[in-house]
């Protein structure tokens, strides 16, 4: 456990922060040692070999409140005895169970349909702290009581670090292939617009079909890279080449078709990265995950080592252990379908800890923000026009006063340009507000 609490401490407090000061800081309640430390974090029962993995472990609600903040363990407490500042909130153990994902390997039986736990039971939307980042806030606590105390420490800069405009390409038409071409023709005997789109789309090519919108948000992402610079906004789309018998992953798309060679020529073009989107089968059976990414990096000739898993469906957190055993480096799954906001409790990337090992990690885990479906979905939060864009820049802000990073998915389907769907005006709404970040 000393890797990860001082891990923990180093993330709390920023990554330029020195070791020197990390050890100042003790997590002992071991009133002998107290003189040792300029600060002290009292440990709760959390990690205590009877209630660790244990739904006695689960913070009760209403939260204790210290200093403004939701503390998940420990008391809304501090002394000072002697030269030491005395921490009854315990920090690090609020921190652990958000950024692990912990609460989902306790209550493994809470599953939606697909096997996900669900963000509407979690514990920050519970709490009404979803749309906060919590352990961000921790992180000025901690660095305040280092203030208090003598010790200099620099504030985080309230500016977002780096934009992530990421695209998940489920299907990469919508009636290039005889079944969708079929199926358009037959729908256009009542709505002759779309029959006619379906026979422009098969017979004339990839760019005229509907949902092939990727050198429109391309055209976007790249005005954003150009505006704030290339440091700071990275494009990815993550692909999808795997499934099984499941229809979440179907259509396959034909990957030898000459419609899937113009994707990755387009992707080369504008400077787009490359990631693997794992398929629904891949959520199931994680040992998938290393043959998929073997077969995107021959079909795009790039080395892959970025993921998100389709349907956001990464069902158990020891899953993720398949992505390092493949390569991936950099999972961007860490976002609740059902509401946006902040699955693990902070907008910085944050390195997996395994909660059933309470093992620190090589893997680099990027909180997903907003993803488009989650806004407008009957099932999910159902948002209006309006209402969406409001929450996207609320969220938007949060990001931008921790220093965070901002993670968006807008799937190709979803920008479509239909006068029914809202998606596509967001989106370019969004990208004019980030243009001036």
């Amino acid at each position: 456990m000393s890797e990860i609490i001082n891990y923990i401490l180093q993330f709390l407090l920023g990554e330029n922060v020195s070791q020197e000061i990390i050890s100042q800081i003790g997590y002992t309640a071991d009133r002998a040692e107290f003189h040792k430390y300029k600060l002290v974090i009292v440990p709760s029962t959390f990690f205590d070999v009877n209630i660790y993995g244990t739904t006695d472990s689960l913070p009760s609600l209403p939260l204790k409140i210290w200093e403004e903040a939701p503390i998940l363990f420990g008391l809304p407490e501090t002394e000072l005895i002697g030269n030491t500042q005395i921490l009854y909130a315990d920090l690090i153990a609020s921190t652990y169970f958000l950024i692990s994902r912990y609460e989902e390997m306790v209550q493994c039986d809470k599953r939606d349909s697909h096997g996900r736990f669900p963000g509407k039971i979690s514990l920050p939307y519970r709490s009404g702290l979803i749309d906060s980042p919590l352990v961000d806030e921790y992180g000025k606590l901690l660095r305040s009581q280092l203030q208090n105390i003598g010790i200099e420490i620099p504030d985080m800069p309230k500016k977002i670090r780096k934009i992530y405009l990421t695209h998940d390409v489920d299907q990469l038409s919508h009636y290039r292939n005889f079944r969708g071409f079929l199926g358009g023709l037959l729908r256009g005997i009542k709505r002759p617009k779309e029959g006619n789109k379906a026979i422009k789309s098969y017979f004339g090519g990839l760019k005229n079909d509907p949902w092939f919108t990727s050198p429109w948000l391309f055209r976007l992402d790249n005005s954003v890279r150009q505006g704030i610079g290339s440091d700071r906004c990275e494009p990815i789309v993550f692909v999808k080449v795997g499934g099984g018998s499941h229809k979440e992953d179907k259509p396959f798309i034909t990957h030898h078709i000459q419609d899937f060679q113009s994707l990755v020529m387009l992707c080369k073009k504008k400077n787009i990265t490359f990631g693997l989107h794992s398929s629904y089968e891949a959520g199931i059976k994680p040992n998938l995950i290393a043959d998929e990414k073997k077969h995107l990096e021959k079909l795009s000739k790039k080395t892959i080592t970025y993921n998100r898993h389709h349907y956001l469906d990464s069902r158990e957190p020891e899953d993720m252990q398949a992505l390092i055993d493949a390569g991936i480096t950099d999972d961007f799954t860490m976002g609740y379908a059902d509401v946006a906001g902040f699955r693990l409790g902070t907008c910085r990337p944050v390195k997996w800890i395994n909660p059933k090992t309470k093992e620190l990690t090589t893997l680099t885990l990027h909180p997903l923000t907003i993803m488009d479906s989650s806004l407008s979905d009957k099932r999910y939060m159902y948002m209006n026009a309006h209402e969406a864009y409001e929450y996207c820049i609320r969220l938007i802000n949060m990001v931008e006063s921790w220093n965070g990073e901002l993670v968006l998915l807008w799937h190709n389907t979803s920008v479509e340009d239909n006068p029914q769907l809202y998606h596509r005006k967001l989106y370019q709404d969004i990208i004019n507000y980030l243009k001036t970040k």
